[in-house]
């Protein structure tokens, strides 16, 4: 099955990528690495998905918006590909910023809505090592922002 196919399979449609809302670039090529800049979570109306884990939003609605962080990633990636997501070896890395109360300790389970999705679309080449860290805040007051790095061929 392709990368298309397991897409499909879960009715998910990639959206190119947003434009930046400061000084920077979506994406980076050196070699064959790809770095994705930080992606945060939005509602689907396109609003900024706001909150801060252990206060106002729940371990699983911060899985769901990593989740959907990590489709909008997956269009910033098909972008950097030239349209080819065939084109991955690897998903190499993901860096995710949750933001959470001093006491919220489940950043990690929150980064699993993105990293389970890679690893079911990409199978074994989307299984990639991680950072998860708690902030005191992500820009817009994103509830989540995610990060990734990809080896293409």
């Amino acid at each position: 099955m392709t990368v298309y196919d397991k897409l499909k399979s879960l009715n998910i449609t990639l959206n190119p990528p947003a434009a930046p809302v400061a000084a920077y670039v979506m994406y980076v090529q050196t070699g064959n690495l790809v770095f994705i800049s930080g992606h945060i979570a939005k509602n689907a109306d396109g609003s900024v998905n706001a909150g801060q884990l252990g206060k106002d939003v729940t371990t699983e609605q911060g899985i769901s918006a990593a989740r959907a962080i990590a489709i909008d990633l997956m269009g910033t990636l098909q972008e950097a590909c030239g349209g080819d997501l065939g084109k991955v070896k690897r998903v190499v890395k993901l860096m995710s910023l949750v933001n959470s109360t001093p006491g919220f300790t489940d950043q990690h389970l929150v980064t699993n809505g993105a990293s389970e999705l890679l690893a079911e679309v990409f199978g074994d080449a989307g299984k990639h090592a991680r950072s998860a860290f708690g902030v005191a805040q992500n820009p817009r007051g994103a509830c989540v922002e995610i990060e990734m790095i990809v080896e293409v061929a």
